[in-house]
């Protein structure tokens, strides 16, 4: 390929010697050139397929994902519960013509008549009751306040699993009388605005209903205690947010490797 602007037309002067110098030595400089990047490429994949050159990358597990993720999370949460004055959570019920809420109905359709049919057998059978009683002693427990001793052993006192037991074993145990003890330490554990969901609680005849029915409000109630610990931990959040999205922030960088590391160079 021509050279110079391709002077060397027909018809052209040839080039001088003089030019004809400096074209050998640009040339040569040119070859100089090209093989000090030849020799550059090859001696930089040399070292980098070296091993003796390459850290080795990291392997980064499973528990360090989760615990980032975990952080990532509650740092996220923290934020929006500090600024956001009408953050709470809700339950989330699954649609009714999805496949995982025909699934829920089923199961727990055929629970409730299994113990339909178990309390109504002769003589009836209640172990399934004792154990749903006893699910409910610890959820009533769990909305107790530390100075709440003396309610506390009131509810350990009459949900008495083994004395409960004793009583079915000897037919003696009164399944509707539990229930409406039940029924009324609900209300005097719950927000304001249960109190008609109990009113329709005590209004319920069938006792497997009432149970049924008694674990949907208990669930409320649990969403009902969250959402009033968020409002009253707020103000405390609001004043330490700063610090605290510092301090989640630097363990996530720890816990987060580097992507330096993870593809293995120094």
């Amino acid at each position: 390929m021509p050279f110079n602007g391709e002077k060397q037309c027909v018809g052209e002067d040839q080039p001088s010697d003089s030019d004809s110098s400096r074209f050998s030595e640009s040339m040569a400089s040119l070859s100089d050139c090209e093989c000090s990047r030849q020799s550059f490429t090859s001696d930089s994949s040399s070292k980098s397929s070296s091993p003796a050159s390459t850290s080795p990358p990291r392997v980064v597990t499973f528990d360090e994902v989760m615990a980032a993720t975990r952080n990532l999370s509650n740092l996220t949460l923290a934020h929006e519960i500090a600024v956001n004055e009408n953050f709470q959570l809700k339950q989330e019920a699954l649609p009714e013509n999805s496949l995982a809420g025909r699934v829920k109905h089923i199961v727990h359709q055929a629970f409730w008549d299994v113990l339909d049919s178990e309390l109504n057998a002769d003589p009836p059978e209640f172990e399934h009751a004792i154990k749903l009683f006893e699910e409910i002693r610890e959820i009533l427990l769990s909305f107790l306040t530390p100075g709440g001793n003396r309610l506390r052993n009131q509810i350990c006192e009459v949900l008495d699993t083994d004395l409960i037991r004793q009583q079915a074993e000897h037919s003696a145990v009164d399944i509707q009388g539990l229930a409406n003890y039940v029924i009324s330490t609900m209300g005097k554990l719950c927000a304001p605005v249960r109190d008609n969901d109990i009113r329709e609680l005590k209004a319920t005849g069938n006792i497997v209903e009432v149970l049924r029915q008694i674990f949907h409000v208990l669930d409320l109630m649990k969403m009902d205690m969250a959402n009033f610990t968020i409002m009253s931990l707020r103000p405390h959040l609001q004043r330490q947010l700063v610090e605290y999205e510092r301090t989640k922030f630097q363990e996530i960088l720890e816990e987060t490797p580097r992507k330096a590391e993870v593809a293995g160079v120094s």
